[in-house]
């Protein structure tokens, strides 16, 4: 499992690579932008290249791209659902000019109308996304916490998508541990983790499941409720190992995007818990398949 962690991009996307080199993981998460706000942020061509050079430096062997939060492939809002297509390309571009493995992605909300309503709005989004997917870019839906209209609450639903669009090669999943929890999934259980990873490997094969997000919750199973919590410290607690420790899952990135003692985001204390918790329950023979 490569132990990663989102981390911030300010003062230069470079700047990344230097902050997940101090807390030695060989995965890192970015935002390309100011995740709420439209605005993108102009990348000089030194910064990079410096952050192509400095990957290969620190040995980091996963690079993802987080798209913004505002985006909504789903809108029926002509002026909002064309600020989130751009949004879309604008994080691709930067993605693949970095040699990013991905672009992770939260496909956005129906509003109450429903999948079916919106499905050809999402399906047009992120085949202009795809387009401009080369390299070793792909596109990531992820799981949602399941609010609202939120899309891509269960595997199901996100099949769909994919099946709309003809089950693309640079499309997706990135699975989320509280996502999961808050939905209604008990990721603490490993029989309840096979049964997720073996829906995965029907719907979608389990080579297109290309990340991990970690996150303990501080909302109860089946809340609804996407409040992520420092390790150890939600309703997951110890139990999350059952996620970590899958076989299946042990190629994957695995990405903190805990809060962190300051609430910043991951720190060095967090990585120490995920690489414990991981070791921990990797070690447990009724995991070890």
């Amino acid at each position: 499992m490569l132990i990663g962690a989102h981390v911030s991009s300010s003062g230069g996307i470079d700047t990344a690579v230097d902050r997940i080199e101090k807390l030695r993981c060989r995965a890192v998460q970015i935002f390309t932008q100011s995740p709420r706000a439209w605005r993108p942020t102009s990348h000089s061509a030194e910064a990079l290249e410096r952050f192509r050079t400095r990957r290969r430096e620190a040995g980091i062997e996963s690079v993802v791209c987080h798209a913004i939060y505002l985006i909504n492939l789903a809108s029926p809002d002509r002026a909002l659902y064309r600020k989130s297509v751009t949004a879309l390309e604008q994080t691709v571009d930067v993605a693949v000019a970095i040699a990013a493995d991905a672009v992770i992605l939260h496909v956005g909300s129906h509003l109450g109308a429903g999948l079916a309503a919106a499905l050809d709005r999402v399906t047009a989004a992120l085949r202009a996304g795809l387009d401009r997917c080369s390299g070793p870019t792909h596109i990531l839906l992820e799981n949602s916490a399941g609010a609202g209209g939120t899309i891509g609450r269960s595997i199901e639903e996100l099949d769909t998508i994919d099946a709309a669009l003809d089950r693309p090669k640079r499309l997706g999943l990135c699975l989320d541990s509280c996502h999961l929890w808050v939905s209604g999934t008990d990721v603490t259980n490993p029989a309840v983790m096979d049964e997720l990873l073996a829906e995965v490997e029907r719907r979608f094969g389990l080579e297109r499941l290309r990340c991990l997000h970690v996150n303990d919750a501080s909302a109860e199973r089946g809340s609804n409720r996407d409040r992520h919590a420092n390790l150890l410290g939600g309703h997951m607690g110890a139990g999350l190992g059952a996620f970590l420790a899958h076989p299946a899952l042990q190629h994957l990135p695995a990405i903190l995007e805990t809060p962190g003692a300051a609430r910043r985001g991951p720190d060095a204390d967090e990585v120490r818990k995920l690489r414990d918790l991981h070791a921990a329950a990797a070690g447990d023979t009724r995991l070890a398949k």
